[in-house]
């Protein structure tokens, strides 16, 4: 027991050999993404995964900000660095400083992540898509200032309409910086509102030299705009983010203008053809009226208008004449009515009991005396007569028997 090595030592030994080690200081591995986790300190931590092993992996913040393409689970991949061990665990793992597909190249991952990403948050949708104006009095040109690019659209734009305004912001179309200073261009002119469409183009080129017009910032950039962006870059078999996202997409920067701008010798020929449409409506419906009022100068109504007059006043006085006729025969007719009800009502009345030799008899509260019951003894009473009143005074009070007193009776 001539060496005894803590656990530490052990650990830190064994390190020190592998980074001796020519093949492990700087190697390629190539396998199966798993148990991925984007640590939020911005490491990445994942194994490699092949038939018949697993190596632990750990990729630092500082070497995964540049990766084109966001690493998944089941992701087949080659990455290069280094294997050490992690001395608190005694385990070796690899640390990764560059990472690639193992078949489709990292842009193009990227480029279908992005747009997976962008599709599903909406920004490609046709409900999103706004109208191209159909005469804008500005053009904007977000391109490069220098190519046939910029020349090919201000050639098409002077020929289709001679005049109009364009607007050209130079950016770079590729590079670092170029996705920054597009999205720059687009907010400038939003913020200005100085044009009424916007062409952003670039010619062709490889997917890296085009990768400008794939970044977010540009696309977001894009949909953000409240003006409407036609977007020409590359070749017609060409499509980057940029196309999804724009409201109209062209095959090449020639066709984008050809889009923008009407060409000015079309409407004029139109504006022609509507003149003399109209002049013509004009001309038929002047003479469908010259028509019309020659038939009405030898209509009766022109030539007698007062005859309408005198048949309405004559048919006025008919109904009138109906009217009174009606109203005499309806207040007969009533007048009749009235006259039985009244002989019928006066038959009924006291008044008229009274006027054959009858009186009525009432107490001073005006009660009606129909029973010897009714009264009392020096009662007041008031006694209704056919030409007036009497007041009398109870003596006495009899019953149906002749001759017998009431008072007598007690």
């Amino acid at each position: 027991m001539d060496f005894v090595l803590t656990v530490t030592e052990t650990n830190k030994y064994i390190k020190d050999l592998m980074s001796k080690d020519n093949v492990l200081r700087g190697l390629w591995i190539k396998g199966e993404i798993s148990n991925y986790k984007h640590h939020y300190s911005g490491h990445m931590y994942f194994t490699l995964k092949d038939e018949n092993s697993v190596i632990k992996c750990v990729m630092f913040k500082n070497s995964n900000m540049y990766l084109k393409f966001v690493p998944e689970n089941g992701m087949k991949v080659i990455a290069g660095g280094y294997i050490s061990v992690f001395e608190r665990d005694g385990q070796y793992q690899l640390y990764v400083q560059e990472m690639q597909p193992d078949g489709l190249g990292s842009l193009h991952i990227a480029f279908e992540q992005l747009k997976r990403k962008l599709e599903e948050e909406g920004l490609f949708d046709p409900a999103h898509k706004k109208k191209l104006p159909f005469l804008p009095r500005s053009v904007g040109v977000i391109t490069s200032s220098t190519g046939s690019v910029i020349r090919d659209i201000i050639n098409v734009t002077r020929r289709r309409f001679d005049g109009m305004n364009i607007k050209i912001l130079p950016v770079a179309v590729q590079g670092t910086t170029a996705a920054g200073e597009v999205a720059s261009a687009i907010r400038k002119l939003n913020e200005q509102k100085c044009v009424d469409v916007i062409i952003i183009a670039r010619g062709g080129g490889s997917l890296e030299e085009l990768w400008a017009f794939n970044e977010e910032v540009v696309a977001r950039s894009i949909y953000d705009s409240e003006i409407p962006i036609i977007s020409a870059i590359g070749h017609e078999t060409d499509f980057t983010i940029a196309d999804f996202v724009a409201d109209v997409r062209a095959p090449t920067p020639s066709a984008a203008a050809e889009i923008a701008v009407p060409e000015k010798q079309i409407l004029i020929q139109s504006i022609d053809d509507f003149r003399k449409r109209l002049k013509k409506s004009l001309y038929r419906l002047i003479e469908y009226n010259r028509t019309r009022l020659n038939a009405l100068k030898g209509s009766a109504a022109l030539s007698q208008p007062l005859n309408r007059v005198y048949q309405e006043r004559m048919r006025l006085d008919s109904l009138n004449r109906q009217m009174y006729h009606g109203l005499k025969l309806n207040l007969e007719k009533n007048m009749g009515r009235f006259s039985m009800l009244a002989a019928k009502l006066n038959a009924l009345s006291p008044l008229s009991v009274v006027s054959r030799g009858y009186s009525i008899v009432r107490d001073i509260d005006g009660n009606l005396i129909k029973s010897i019951n009714d009264v009392n003894k020096d009662q007041n009473l008031i006694i209704d007569v056919t030409d007036g009143k009497i007041d009398c005074i109870v003596t006495d009070k009899h019953s149906s028997q002749k001759g017998v007193s009431t008072y007598e009776k007690k």
